[in-house]
């Protein structure tokens, strides 16, 4: 309504000016008025454009040109699906994927207290089918524990790494590992929002080895002790996980199989941590 009231003030205006005024005109006055005199303005989000020819009010001409763009698409972030908490839990295999191990019974681990915990702060996915399919890579921190079953000591020689039991009573008796891993991951998901849908990805972890230690505590003669004792204990100073990964919006569930076995393969028989647990993206 502004907008019409507004152009009618225009047109009016340059009517009476054209009635009111007696202009006297030469041969190069007229071929000046033949020559368009344009102003423009903007109302809101139009631009107004008066064209008229020496002053002629029969010759005013107003046109309205809409100059509102089309909002910019915003750059969707391409999300993916790791960065975040998991929390899981160790169970340790035999190469023949048996939990029990004939004549090294001291790497049957208690998965219960064998816990799997993985602070997750970078992610990055690289569009494949826009949104929807994606290869998703990112790093993150791995905090593994293999709780021993029984009071076993841990040994480490130069040729072989084995346990016995000890004869001290251990309330807790743990083998602990951290790593700086980096996944591969081909990852589908049904909404281009990722906080919308339905998710699922597979694929591979790398590890590299950043600290290992036993963790122990008990009780001699009457009094509660507790003990950290940092050594490579011969675990590979790398790890390779297969991973299969399902959930909804933020929040699923994983599952790790270890490609290379937890120790070094000279010193001990093969051993295979398999990992379930839950994710929680951030």
């Amino acid at each position: 309504m502004k907008k019409i009231v507004f152009l009618t003030l225009v047109a009016f205006s340059s009517v009476g000016f054209a009635q009111n005024e007696e202009v006297k005109t030469t041969p190069e006055a007229e071929k000046k008025e033949n020559l368009p005199d344009t102003t423009r303005f903007n109302i809101g989000n139009s631009e107004v454009i008066v064209i008229s020819r020496g002053g002629d009010a029969s010759k005013i001409k107003v046109e309205q040109i809409d100059t509102i763009d089309a909002a910019p698409k915003k750059t969707r972030k391409t999300e993916a699906h790791w960065s975040g908490l998991e929390l899981g839990f160790n169970n340790n295999l035999s190469a023949a994927g048996n939990t029990s191990f004939p004549g090294y019974p001291y790497w049957e681990n208690d998965p219960a207290k064998s816990i799997y915990f993985n602070l997750n702060l970078f992610e990055k996915k690289f569009k494949i089918i826009k949104e929807y399919v994606g290869l998703t890579t990112g790093l993150g921190f791995n905090f593994n524990s293999f709780a021993f079953k029984n009071n076993y000591e841990l040994i480490d020689t130069v040729d072989m790494v084995y346990a016995k039991i000890g004869s001290t009573t251990y309330t807790k008796n743990k083998l602990k590992a951290s790593y700086l891993q980096l996944p591969l991951m081909l990852e589908f998901n049904t909404n281009a929002n990722n906080n919308k849908g339905f998710y699922a990805a597979a694929g591979v972890i790398g590890g590299v080895r950043i600290g290992s230690k036993i963790k122990r505590e008990g009780e001699i003669n009457g009094r509660e002790f507790q003990e950290k004792t940092k050594g490579t204990y011969s675990l590979n100073p790398y790890k390779l996980d297969a991973t299969a990964r399902l959930g909804y919006k933020n929040i699923g569930v994983f599952a790790n199989y270890s490609l290379v076995p937890l120790f070094e393969s000279s010193k001990t028989v093969g051993v295979y941590p398999l990992t379930f647990g839950l994710t929680m993206g951030f």
